[in-house]
């Protein structure tokens, strides 16, 4: 028995279904990210776990004990988990140590046994210095380890966070993913993150769990999702690829709308319908020359940028289709040259659907 389970979890309002037939389960101490694009019902999902919404059927269970279903909801103040938000929603006349402090006074605690915990938690996330400032005196990243410490102090059996870090700039997003990860790995809180950026997905997860127009996608490790898509939605979702499809020739082969055959080392095609493969952009080989025998296609650059540490290439190949690879500076092929593709077999994922 799983920690957190969610079992065929639906969620209508009206004829509109949000959450289709969730299953899912989250171990003890597990960091676990619903990742998605906007309306795939991520943040539906999140709010059946806190239950500020009612589960139209199925079950969210925790260590066993049903806290949603269609029958019944126990309250959010009822279920012990803690819940950040987008908007931090600190309150902007209590300084940092009150806004701590606010759930440990809501439990009645005792004062001493109040001013230990906020200062053992202030300490950890590093705000200790800055107990007596008010929310607009801090920055987002502070405001932000607020809401953490806050949400941390009360010892939840389960965290839950909403897009937590999409109101940050860019280097202090970076910044709070690895302190969100390291305040997990010292407190091992059953953890789930809702976010649609894969890098904090990436970051932060030890389970990614892929969602889609209501549905689970895939589950699985960043590992896994990254390097084993099993549909081309996940694929094209995580990390930037080429969709290849074609004619199924066997379990592992197509041949492309390019008329060149691909082998892949990795997955299984359907066994009807669109045969389709993935290939990562930095996987494939851009050159002068034909680079082996087989996976290999000829085509003519349709666009080179200059990147640094890399180029940037667009390459047309026979049947219209372009494909986007990532090559070393040293490769350089002007607009209009012909260039050989290589699709090294073990870096090629056929897809499933």
């Amino acid at each position: 028995m799983s920690f957190l389970e969610l079992a065929a979890v639906e969620k209508k309002y009206g004829a509109l279904t949000v959450v289709k037939g969730v299953d899912l389960s989250v171990e003890r101490g597990q960091l676990v990210c619903l990742l998605g694009p906007s309306g795939c019902g991520k943040t539906t999902t999140l709010r059946l776990v806190a239950g500020f919404v009612d589960a139209s059927s199925g079950e969210v269970r925790v260590e066993g004990r049903v806290v949603s279903s269609a029958g019944t909801t126990v309250p959010p103040e009822g279920r012990n988990m803690s819940m950040i938000f987008q908007s931090y929603a600190l309150w902007p006349h209590m300084t940092v140590f009150q806004n701590v402090a606010y759930g440990l006074n809501l439990r009645k605690l005792p004062a001493d046994e109040v001013k230990r915990r906020v200062h053992e938690i202030l300490t950890v996330t590093q705000l200790l210095p800055l107990e007596h400032r008010y929310p607009g005196e801090l920055s987002g990243g502070q405001q932000q380890r607020v809401s953490l410490a806050r949400a941390l102090v009360v010892k939840p059996e389960i965290l839950l966070l909403d897009e937590p870090l999409s109101n940050l700039d860019a280097n202090l997003r970076e910044e709070m993913r690895f302190e969100i990860r390291r305040l997990h790995d010292e407190f091992k809180y059953t953890t789930v993150y809702v976010t649609h950026d894969q890098s904090e997905a990436m970051t932060t997860a030890d389970v990614i769990v892929v969602m889609n127009d209501g549905y689970i996608e895939q589950a699985g490790s960043p590992e896994d999702i990254y390097a084993r898509p099993e549909s081309e939605f996940v694929a094209r979702f995580i990390g930037g690829t080429n969709i290849l499809s074609g004619a199924r020739l066997s379990d592992t082969a197509l041949r492309c709308n390019g008329d060149f055959v691909l082998d892949c080392g990795s997955g299984k095609l359907a066994a009807d319908g669109k045969a389709i493969a993935s290939v990562r952009h930095h996987d494939i080989h851009v050159g002068e020359t034909r680079q082996a025998e087989v996976n290999c296609v000829q085509g003519t650059v349709a666009r080179q940028i200059y990147m640094g540490s890399h180029r940037d290439y667009l390459v047309t190949i026979p049947g219209g289709e372009t494909i986007r690879a990532i090559a070393p500076v040293e490769v350089k092929l002007p607009v209009g040259d012909s260039a050989w593709l290589h699709f090294p077999k073990e870096k090629c994922r056929a897809l499933s659907r």
